[in-house]
Order: C-alpha cells, then sequence, then structure tokens
C-alpha cells in the first residue's frame, strides 16, 4: 500500500509541472509575437519615420576654400506601392528646408525597374534644386532610359558613367558618377581621366570604396544598402553584412564614404531600428 500511495502522490505531466514541450511551445509562441509586433511597428510606424542627418565628413585633402560646403544626399527612393508619392515629395521638402549648396541623389528612384513608378518617382523630385545644382546616378532597379531622361526632365543632370565639373568658391570639383554595374577600378579610370579638381565619386554600391581608396579618391557617396533596413539587437545590419560601410561614414585609407540609410525599401516595407532619412553632409578637413 505504501507502493500504491507514493505512485498516487506523483503529480501528472501537465498538472502542476512545466514540461520541457511547453516551455518550448511558449517561447515559441512569445517569439512569434515579438517578431509579429516588430514588424507592425516597422510597417506602421518606423518606415514612415523620414529623420533629416546632419553629418560633418572630414576629407584628406579638401581645399581651403570647400570647407563647410554643404550637400544634400537622397537616395534608394523605391517609389511603389509602399513608397507613396507623399513619401517622395516630403523628403524632397525637407532636403530643400535643409538649404544645401548642391543636391545629390544616388540611385534606386523605383523598383525592379517598374516602369509604372518611373515618372511618378522622378515628380517626386521635381522641387529640388540647389545653387550648384542637382546631380544623380543610377541603381540596379533603374532602367538606363526612361528614368534618367524622366529626371532630366526636372532638371536632374544624370551622371552615367560621366564626370562633370563645376566650381565653387574659386574651386573645381569634379564630380564623377557611375552604373551599379560599373565595379573595375580601370573602368572607374577612365572615367575620372582628365579630373584636375577635387574628386567626389556618386556610386550607388558602397562597395567601390575599394576601387575609390585604389585610385586615392578622397570622397565616396553611396546608398543601396537601405542602411540594413531591418538592424536586429546583438546581430545587427544582417542583410547588409557584406558591405564595407552600412550606413553612416567610413574610410579606408585616404579615402572617405558616407553611407545613407535613404528613403524606401525592398523586398519587405518594413524599417526596423533603421528609419528613413534625408542626409546633408558638411565637408570638412580631415586631421592630418
Amino acid at each position: 500500500m505504501a507502493i500504491l500511495r507514493r505512485a498516487q502522490d506523483r503529480p501528472e505531466p501537465g498538472r502542476g509541472t512545466i514540461t520541457r514541450r511547453a516551455v518550448l511551445q511558449a517561447f515559441a509562441a512569445t517569439a512569434a509575437s515579438a517578431v509579429t509586433g516588430f514588424g507592425a511597428y516597422g510597417y506602421l510606424y518606423e518606415r514612415h519615420q523620414l529623420s533629416v542627418t546632419r553629418a560633418d565628413v572630414p576629407v584628406t585633402g579638401l581645399p581651403p576654400a570647400l570647407a563647410g560646403l554643404r550637400i544634400g544626399f537622397l537616395t534608394d527612393v523605391h517609389r511603389s506601392l509602399w513608397v507613396s508619392h507623399d513619401d517622395v515629395s516630403l523628403a524632397a521638402a525637407r532636403l530643400m528646408g535643409e538649404h544645401p549648396d548642391m543636391i545629390v541623389l544616388g540611385g534606386d528612384y523605383v523598383t525592379w525597374g517598374d516602369r509604372e513608378y518611373v515618372q511618378r518617382s522622378a515628380d517626386g523630385l521635381a522641387g529640388l534644386a540647389a545653387p550648384h545644382g542637382v546631380y544623380g546616378v543610377l541603381g540596379n532597379h533603374d532602367d538606363d532610359h526612361d528614368m534618367p531622361a524622366a529626371l532630366a526632365a526636372h532638371g536632374v543632370q544624370m551622371l552615367k558613367d560621366a564626370r562633370t565639373r563645376l566650381t565653387i568658391r574659386g574651386e573645381a570639383i569634379d564630380l564623377v558618377g557611375i552604373r551599379f554595374w560599373t565595379k573595375r577600378a580601370s573602368d572607374i579610370a577612365a572615367i575620372a581621366r582628365g579630373a584636375t579638381g577635387f574628386v567626389i565619386l556618386l556610386a550607388h554600391d558602397p562597395r567601390r570604396l575599394t576601387e575609390a581608396a585604389a585610385l586615392k579618391i578622397p570622397l565616396v557617396l553611396s546608398g543601396h544598402t537601405h542602411g540594413g533596413q531591418v538592424v536586429l539587437p546583438i546581430a545587427g545590419a544582417v542583410a547588409a553584412q557584406k558591405f564595407p560601410v552600412v550606413a553612416g561614414i567610413g574610410r579606408r585609407n585616404q579615402t572617405a564614404m558616407f553611407v545613407s540609410r535613404g528613403l524606401g525599401t525592398v523586398y519587405v516595407p518594413v524599417r526596423i531600428n533603421c528609419p528613413p532619412e534625408v542626409a546633408v553632409l558638411t565637408l570638412q578637413p580631415a586631421a592630418s
């Protein structure tokens, strides 16, 4: 009888005990709720929380007259079903409110080359103007004809594997703009050939930092990464780890780079710990 009582005293699984299966089920449910919550936040809220990033960029060999030059930078618009005309026009208005000396557009104006949004993207950016001009390059989502033509109609000087020179405060600046698929240092060098002023490389892909450093180009402006778009605690920007700079200021040897988080989204219309931005970059001489 004593043995029978001891058996009867043992609690049955699920009645007063926590089983391993129950713990795993609870953890899975909590994780799913957290992911759903983060996703909803990123979709409903954060992807619309446009910020203005103001950054001093230290540049080696910057001519003294160009210290304090302010460049407005807007990239990765991705005009689409998920990125509205209001989103784009607000970004343009916020950038104009900063009164930059010149403006650069970094590519990916639509997603997957969607012709339906080519003109709409250009129209959203139509209000952009600056004392020393508005310049643009193409990204991997842009076609080679319709998108640049639509932007050019609004006064944007598109640089498709091309160089242009402007003079600011008596100093020559050579803007070198490359297509996404232009990658070899020799090809970039050929486009920059003849540049005698201060050179700025406009390259959608920040991986061109390697080639720019090899060519001793002092400054590169890029986008493409979206800052990772989804930046997780501890893990960080998992989707953008292959890039030398994911967001903000980076450097290799004597070459400085700024990578913008951009405006739009791709794959999923969500941003987490990575709000959209327009940037205003103030050039400053690098410390010797």
